[in-house]
């Protein structure tokens, strides 16, 4: 454990309590991609299985337990309580696009071929694209409520001191893992344009939009 490790589990865990409060005090998932959440409960479901086999430490298994919860109560407010206000027309992204070539990857490049290790390895990969659809869904319409946008940040801040606990693991125990490091890479890429947008115009008080697809 290090400091960015723990701003980083922070700063996951402040996005998706953000998200849950959002959309209980508007009763409404508007603007919110059901498919990516989908997509992260997925990930946490596939990556935690070693809840009932490793016990790592008591901060470590109460994070994986509150991360599934909050995953899954989401997309039950989602597709459940609140599913009259969700925007199915625009939540568009066809999840197969990153679903089977993710898994033909866990496959091809992992640590070792046990199961519980591919499940881990695929959620790395799905992981580092789980937030497409949101962006896709946020560029279709052309704009994003103040809220969404700061889970959002948080979301990819998350990722970023991720980065900063790899190469401070990396200075200070020697240890490096390929998978993990390029997969955060890439899930950070995928932030850049949303964070310059973030700080030039949500952090001046105005609204998140953007250029409509023609």
């Amino acid at each position: 454990m290090n400091i960015f490790r723990i701003l980083g589990d922070v700063s996951h865990l402040l996005a998706m309590i953000m998200l849950l409060v959002k959309i209980w005090r508007s009763k409404s998932c508007a603007g919110i991609s059901g498919k990516s959440q989908i997509l992260f409960a997925v990930v946490f479901t596939s990556r935690y299985l070693d809840l009932f086999t490793n016990f790592i430490s008591i901060y470590n298994t109460v994070m994986k337990l509150v991360f599934l919860i909050c995953a899954y109560v989401t997309v039950y407010l989602i597709y459940g309580r609140f599913r009259k206000t969700f925007d199915i027309e625009n939540d568009s992204f066809r999840l197969e696009f990153l679903l089977i070539p993710v898994t033909g990857l866990s496959f091809l490049e992992n640590h070792n071929s046990k199961p519980l290790e591919i499940l881990w390895t695929f959620s790395i990969y799905l992981e580092s694209v789980a937030i497409l659809p949101q962006l896709f869904m946020i560029s279709k319409t052309g704009e994003a409520e103040t809220i969404t946008t700061h889970y959002l940040f948080f979301l990819g801040l998350y990722r970023a001191l991720y980065l900063a606990n790899w190469i401070w693991r990396y200075q200070t125990e020697n240890y490096y893992d390929q998978i993990a490091v390029v997969s955060g890479v890439v899930q950070t890429i995928f932030y850049c344009d949303f964070f310059y947008l973030y700080v030039t115009k949500v952090l001046k008080g105005k609204k998140l939009s953007l250029p409509m697809p023609v």
